[in-house]
């Protein structure tokens, strides 16, 4: 019987050169990809919950932020009704980098599933998708 450990590790071992291909040409660190990413999903949200969904601490995710709006990537705003609390939001620029971002090794991506896989493999792959999904798809909402 496949313990669970294993298999978590048979599967880091896997995925481990696929993110490297996937990540091999990004210009922001794949923190910064994460906040854009959250802010591109869940929209608009404080530090706090950005900190707790990337699981890194409030001075990092303040860091981040500064250096994301340093470079026009995310704007922050005062709540109208509480003034203590700052927005954090996605600009458009930050929206069309997140894009640039998330395509650098997606065409070896797409050429390494069509080239090496069957098309029984590529359905497997296709049904396995949201089971991975599963594992981590539980991002804190505002």
């Amino acid at each position: 019987m496949i313990t669970e450990q294993a298999t978590a590790q048979v599967l880091r071992e896997a995925l481990r050169p696929i993110w490297r291909q996937l990540t091999a040409g990004r210009s922001i660190s794949v923190g910064k990809i994460g906040v854009l990413a959250y802010l591109s999903k869940y929209g608009r949200t404080s530090a706090s919950t950005l900190a707790t969904a990337e699981k890194i601490s409030p001075q990092a995710i303040a860091t981040a932020v500064r250096e994301l709006e340093s470079l026009g990537l995310v704007a922050r705003t005062p709540d109208e009704q509480d003034r203590r609390r700052i927005w954090i939001e996605l600009t458009d620029a930050g929206g069309e980098r997140l894009a640039r971002e998330r395509s650098q090794g997606l065409e070896w991506l797409e050429h390494a599933i069509a080239e090496r896989l069957t098309d029984e493999e590529k359905e497997t792959l296709d049904s396995v998708i949201p089971i991975l999904r599963k594992l981590v798809d539980d991002a804190p909402v505002d």
